[in-house]
């Protein structure tokens, strides 16, 4: 990978090795399987250097391998907020679009909020997860420059989070759940969705989902940004992958905000203040679970990590569908009120003897 995370540069020599390793085996294969042919041998085999065994060269890509997921429990057992922040942009992650494709099943997109236009930032469309039949609603940041900058690196534009609506509307009104996908930074800031109502947009989603009388599941793939990531995560039951977090403000902006500045140092402080990892989360109490993924994050594996989120989303549906619509919704609505909540604990005044005056004065 081009990209390298600063905690995994332990890993670049023994990944390279092991590149080696299995370049070798692949060649010593089919040289192998040349040689078993029938026949004279080619002269391009006979002009291929003599490799090692097929069982040492297996055995030694076998020992690297072992070595690499040594090293890699190492460099992600207690990785701090800041790095976990940097593992949910890493430009290999899955995306929403990557998912559909892994654990969706007949996906047929629906464009357009008939009032202003598509947003590329908000994919929507129908299609089967397991065995339900569902709505799949999430944010895409794209992998190719062009899509990335048609997509606004995954901030949406109220268009975005009215044409979510809208296809919510619909699913509620044929019956079908939701789930939605959460990657974002943020809404997008610029003047041109700021005039065309982006906070307004952002407002009504989370009016309306909370009364949607159809399940709702949203999990956290990535980026969970303020209202941008909650304008579409208004659900039943929410979850976050591992890696990824969740918060009212980036470190950045939060240190840009308390400290003048964005630098390593002062996004690391913001971070560790934010508590937006998926553990601090589950703890406060704003999501209900937490999705483990392969080792070494979802960019490594990201079959094993949609397998993973397939088995969690296909599980939460089944019980929420069995539930009734008002039940459902009541349930929802008390979620949310529930993380308003506050207790404050005021330290009590020290033992005051008869005369009023604190004991052993």
């Amino acid at each position: 990978m081009f990209y390298q995370l600063e905690f995994e540069k332990p890993l670049i020599d023994i990944e390279q090795r092991l590149t080696r390793a299995c370049e070798q085996l692949q060649r010593a294969r089919a040289q192998a399987q040349v040689s078993q042919e029938p026949g004279p041998m080619p002269a391009l085999a006979a002009e291929h250097e003599p490799s090692e065994s097929l069982s040492a060269l297996q055995e030694q890509v076998s020992a690297l391998e072992a070595e690499r997921d040594r090293a890699l429990r190492d460099a992600y057992e207690d990785i701090g907020p800041w790095d976990i922040v940097r593992v949910a942009r890493h430009p290999g992650r899955p995306q929403t679009r990557d998912y559909v494709g892994m654990m969706c099943r007949d996906f047929c997109e629906l464009h357009g909020d008939r009032r202003y236009g598509d947003d590329p930032a908000i994919v929507c469309g129908l299609a089967r997860i397991g065995s339900f039949k569902c709505l799949v609603v999430g944010h895409q940041k794209g992998r190719e420059t062009a899509e990335k900058l048609s997509c606004h690196f995954g901030c949406a534009h109220p268009e975005g989070y009215r044409k979510a609506l809208l296809k919510m509307q619909l699913a509620e009104k044929l019956g079908l759940p939701i789930v939605t996908l959460v990657d974002t930074p943020g809404a997008y800031p610029g003047i041109g969705a700021e005039q065309r109502g982006q906070a307004e947009a952002i407002a009504v989603n989370l009016r309306e989902m909370s009364r949607l009388k159809t399940p709702i599941v949203s999990v956290i793939i990535g980026e969970g940004g303020s209202g941008g990531a909650l304008g579409i995560a208004v659900a039943d039951r929410v979850a976050m992958l591992q890696y990824a977090w969740y918060s009212v403000i980036s470190p950045e902006g939060c240190a840009a905000i308390l400290w003048k500045q964005a630098s390593e140092q002062t996004n690391r402080q913001a971070a560790n203040a934010l508590r937006l990892s998926a553990s601090d989360n589950l703890e406060l109490g704003i999501v209900d679970a937490v999705i483990d993924e392969p080792l070494g994050g979802a960019h490594r594996d990201p079959k094993g990590a949609a397998t993973r989120l397939e088995r969690w989303v296909v599980s939460q549906l089944e019980e929420l569908t069995s539930m009734d619509k008002r039940v459902l919704t009541d349930a929802r609505y008390e979620r949310y009120r529930r993380l308003g909540q506050l207790l404050e604990v005021q330290e009590a005044p020290p033992d005051a003897d008869s005369s009023g005056s604190p004991m052993g004065l």
